[in-house]
């Protein structure tokens, strides 16, 4: 059977199939929020967006549903997993143990190329929070980036494969979190300070204060969400995305 030709605004890489195309762009945008919690995800509408056939994009969800950040619902489709807040205390704790598992292994065994990561990194860092902090309210995908790029090289010393992979998954199911909570936080926490911390505690080897700092960084985030809902009086924790 020949294989159906792509859409003239979709590029696909080397041997990426148009599924594997859909399930990229859909996961990116879900976790980034351009696809809103609880926003329903007709085919036909996903179409049109992504100019990728029904076929493909039919797959790309249910992988999506296997992941959580897609619901398939009976009768109705699919639809964007809610922000549930619940949810988010249950990931958060399991990236949180397996965070500092694989720091504090980077640390014990990292050498002098990776604190070279970490202090680029961690220059890049400074750079994105500072324009955070001037930045109005605006939470951009080079913040993002910046933050996910300091995290991975925190830990890029760690010598199990598995590991990270579990790790990275983790990371990218806490974005959509992640970024809701800075968007709420601003003007009440300064993720600078948090990351010069540590930074500090990385390089000088503290296995104990880098994970302790590492726990509470990652757990300010659940609290930001959960005190600005409180503080609106939202009902549902979807409202924490309004």
């Amino acid at each position: 059977m020949k294989a159906a030709a792509a859409p003239t605004n979709v590029a696909l890489a080397h041997g990426e199939t148009l599924a594997e195309k859909a399930y990229a762009v859909l996961r990116q945008d879900i976790i980034r929020g351009q696809r809103a919690p609880g926003e329903r995800l007709r085919i036909e509408k996903l179409k049109a967006i992504y100019g990728i056939g029904p076929s493909p994009m039919r797959e790309a969800l249910q992988r999506l549903s296997s992941e959580q950040l897609v619901l398939a619902q009976e009768n109705r489709g699919f639809a964007v997993a809610p922000l549930d807040l619940d949810d988010f205390a249950d990931l958060n704790f399991a990236r949180v143990e397996i965070e500092k598992i694989a720091l504090a292994r980077s640390i014990e065994i990292g050498d002098a190329d990776w604190e070279a990561r970490v202090v680029a990194a961690d220059y890049m860092m400074n750079r994105a929070d500072s324009a955070l902090q001037s930045g109005a309210g605006t939470l951009s995908d080079d913040w993002e980036a910046a933050n996910a790029s300091f995290h991975t090289a925190l830990v890029s010393a760690c010598d199990s494969r598995w590991l990270l992979m579990t790790r990275n998954n983790l990371q990218d199911l806490c974005e959509r979190y992640r970024r809701a909570s800075i968007r709420s936080g601003l003007g009440q926490r300064f993720t600078g300070d948090e990351h010069r911390q540590i930074t500090q505690a990385v390089l000088g080897r503290n296995i104990a204060l880098a994970c302790k700092l590492i726990d509470q960084h990652f757990t300010a985030t659940l609290s930001t969400l959960s005190q600005n809902q409180a503080a609106s009086g939202a009902a549902t924790p979807e409202a924490i995305n309004a």
